[in-house]
């Protein structure tokens, strides 16, 4: 942690992902790829924190959270009222010689995909068994129809909190049939457990053990074909009639790699994060405290997209 320290007192504005506390001491802006649990559960204590320590922290700011986010904000921007939204993460990579991997954390993936899934509905946090109910979406091309299920995600606590009048929010993954089949086999059998057991003497974790097996996403780099995307569809209403806004972006792994030597999914994470850092910098970001990526201005984001080679789409429709 010393050297956290010293990078944070090195440098105005950081880009990681290991939660804020540490930008506090140093005063460093700080921008986080994802939101840890207590961030979202006490928002305006951390806010206010932020705020005291006088830094600029965005959190949440990768791609899905965070570009996600930025979509919805984007999205309700454009109708007269919005009260659900909905965030599609889909992926149809594949990588020879793997039945099964993941392009993120296999830690943060198995344990998505193991636990219980958050649904904002009618107004209330409520959760679903993990791995629910099944549900074929039809992804834009080039990612296509895939199964996806609902996962507790960022997005669900943020964007009621900071998108006025949502009612209804959820995440939705698209996890292979294959995937999901072993995820089950996991929990049933308390491999997903991360309270140490003993194992001939020695403590381990269970999900340690099979997270170790797992190929490191560095490892599949240049190696998984195929595209992944985000999708975010806000409904409301819009000249006196039910309406949807849907936006969406996508890239493929090859070319990920054959412009960044990176994946896609490594890609739209990392964009995420820099736009939010460019846009601190160029003061577009104002004020001190604890920013969610639905309040910084999401029209000015957007238009950054494209820069960083990733084509936004988005279509009306009238319901």
């Amino acid at each position: 942690m010393r050297y956290v320290s010293l990078l944070y007192q090195e440098y105005s504005s950081v880009i990681a992902s290991i939660s804020p506390p540490v930008a506090l001491a140093t005063g460093a802006n700080y921008i986080d790829f994802s939101a840890v649990q207590e961030i979202l559960d006490d928002f305006d204590m951390w806010s206010k924190r932020c705020e005291d320590a006088g830094v600029t922290v965005i959190t949440g700011m990768g791609a899905d959270p965070g570009i996600s986010d930025v979509f919805a904000r984007y999205a309700a921007n454009k109708l007269d009222s919005a009260y659900e939204a909905h965030v599609r993460d889909g992926d149809n990579g594949s990588a020879e010689g793997y039945e099964y991997f993941t392009l993120w954390s296999p830690l943060d993936m198995l344990e998505e995909v193991t636990m219980g899934a958050a649904v904002f509905k009618d107004g209330k946090m409520t959760f679903l068994p993990p791995l629910h109910k099944r549900e074929i979406y039809e992804f834009p091309d080039p990612i296509g129809p895939l199964p996806v299920y609902n996962t507790t995600h960022e997005e669900t606590y943020l964007m009621p909190k900071f998108i006025k009048g949502i009612r209804n929010a959820d995440f939705k993954i698209a996890v292979d049939d294959s995937f999901a089949e072993m995820a089950n086999t996991l929990r049933k059998t308390g491999m997903h457990g991360l309270e140490p057991i003993d194992v001939k003497g020695v403590k381990v974790r269970p999900l340690d053990v099979v997270v170790a097996l797992f190929p490191k996403p560095v490892d599949l780099i240049g190696k998984v074909k195929g595209s992944a995307g985000i999708v975010v569809e806000v409904l409301g209403m819009k000249n006196g009639k039910k309406a949807m806004v849907k936006v969406w972006t996508a890239l493929s792994h090859e070319k990920a790699y054959e412009l960044y030597k990176s994946n896609a999914t490594g890609y739209l994470v990392g964009t995420g994060g820099a736009i939010g850092a460019d846009m601190i910098i160029a003061g577009e970001v104002r004020g001190k405290g604890l920013f969610a990526p639905e309040m910084i201005p999401a029209e000015k984001y957007v238009a950054r997209l494209p820069e960083k080679g990733l084509e936004v789409k988005e279509q009306l429709s009238y319901l």
